[in-house]
């Protein structure tokens, strides 16, 4: 297996496998992107090239860097065209068959030693390799989208994945310009998989008739210092999309009750209410997908920014963004401390990759571990102990979160 890369490879030429194909330019790769429909290779080579001219007039590398970097790109249709290629990522379709035939026909293309890397979000990167010839050169490379706006990368390891296949795609992500972090092959990785308490308890939340959507958003913006609050981002994302990525983890998970879907959010979906992109989601928007929601959440933008308190889980500092907020703060981190307490027991990744995750990947004022340090252990489980009632096991503290109380006293 080679630990030298030089040529990359690129499968599928739309905005995900562009987005990559522009960054491996960029990082002084010779690269070849391939897609089967011509319109779609066309259309991806030249985004590239758009990217790269966009890239100059906004000052983040120089004319002669957009040019060097275009001048190492070229575009083929066929996938035997890639034979030569030492590193190649798949950009296709989350379907697991279709990504097995491509890593079938990869294999067959480049030969034993070239890595093959999967840009899958939502699938098993054991199931995508399965029946990949050389399984030690299989891993997973997950790309948040825009993948050039998007600083994080998950390098992704199966339990085949050798350490010389790992090493080289950490670097081939650094020569990239991102920043790779180490996860293991399990549901949704590390940044998809600790962002699921933020959503699932906002929505938990919102059954119960805690707050309203817009007032949970609030409180997630000006008291837990998010970027956006959970019901916004839901509808940026698609609610059909989260529901399916919902839905995904529930399954593969083995159906524990903290990941179970929104019957609300299904409910939605049904409806037809899919978020910005159909036009009405939990917010109705001036037209589908784009702008804000037509009517101003929370007032004038700077005095939210004068309002903003988090993150913090003071009752007093909390109060003075709504009455509600008091509860709903604390719910979310306790939550995000738990899984976070999970996904430690069970090794899906380092402290310190799983702060970095968030903070890279969805923008969170603090990673999950340091949510964890700003509500205590003690005070996390006693929070989660107190809700279960009535709710299951939702609301059952990790044991690692409960073996913290006696260390951290």
């Amino acid at each position: 297996m080679t630990a030298d890369v030089g040529r990359i490879g690129v499968v599928g030429a739309g905005t995900m496998g562009s987005g990559i194909a522009q960054l491996a330019c960029l990082g002084g790769y010779r690269t070849v992107i391939q897609d089967p429909v011509p319109e779609a290779l066309e259309a991806g080579a030249a985004r590239v090239v758009d990217s790269l001219g966009k890239g100059v007039r906004r000052e983040m590398w120089s004319a002669e860097e957009a040019e060097a970097a275009g001048g190492r790109l070229e575009a083929v249709e066929d996938v035997g065209e890639l034979e030569g290629c030492d590193w190649v990522i798949e950009a296709a379709p989350e379907d697991v068959e279709l990504k097995r035939r491509l890593f079938a026909e990869l294999a067959a293309a480049c030969g034993p030693e070239a890595i093959l890397a999967t840009n899958t979000s939502s699938l098993p990167v054991t199931a995508v390799g399965a029946e990949t010839p050389n399984p030690e050169r299989v891993v997973g490379m997950h790309f948040f989208n825009p993948p050039a706006l998007m600083k994080l990368v998950e390098v992704v390891a199966t339990a085949d994945s050798s350490a010389e296949a790992l090493d080289a795609t950490t670097e081939v992500g650094r020569r990239m310009g991102r920043t790779p972090i180490r996860a293991k092959d399990s549901p949704g990785f590390i940044a998809n998989r600790l962002a699921r308490p933020y959503m699932l308890e906002s929505l938990r939340m919102l059954a119960e008739g805690v707050a309203d959507a817009p007032t949970i958003d609030r409180a997630c913006r000006l008291g837990g210092g998010f970027r956006m609050g959970p019901f916004e981002l839901i509808d940026l994302i698609g609610l059909d999309v989260n529901l399916s990525v919902a839905r995904s983890f529930y399954a593969q998970g083995g159906e524990p009750e903290r990941w179970r879907p929104s019957e609300i959010q299904a409910r939605m979906v049904d409806e037809g209410r899919l978020g910005r992109k159909s036009g009405t989601g939990f917010y109705a928007y001036d037209d589908a997908g784009s702008g804000r929601p037509d009517v101003p959440l929370h007032g004038d933008a700077s005095k939210e920014r004068g309002e903003r308190v988090g993150p913090t889980l003071d009752p007093d500092d909390l109060a003075k963004i709504d009455p509600a907020a008091p509860e709903i703060v604390p719910r979310l981190v306790a939550q995000i401390a738990n899984e976070a307490a999970f996904a430690l027991e069970e090794e899906v990744g380092s402290p310190q990759d799983m702060n970095t995750a968030m903070r890279l990947g969805f923008n969170w004022p603090l990673g999950p571990i340091e949510f964890t340090d700003l509500i205590g252990p003690g005070r996390a489980v006693e929070l989660l102990e107190s809700l279960r009632p009535g709710r299951g096991d939702a609301y059952g503290p990790a044991p690692g979160l409960i073996r913290n109380i006696t260390s951290s006293t």
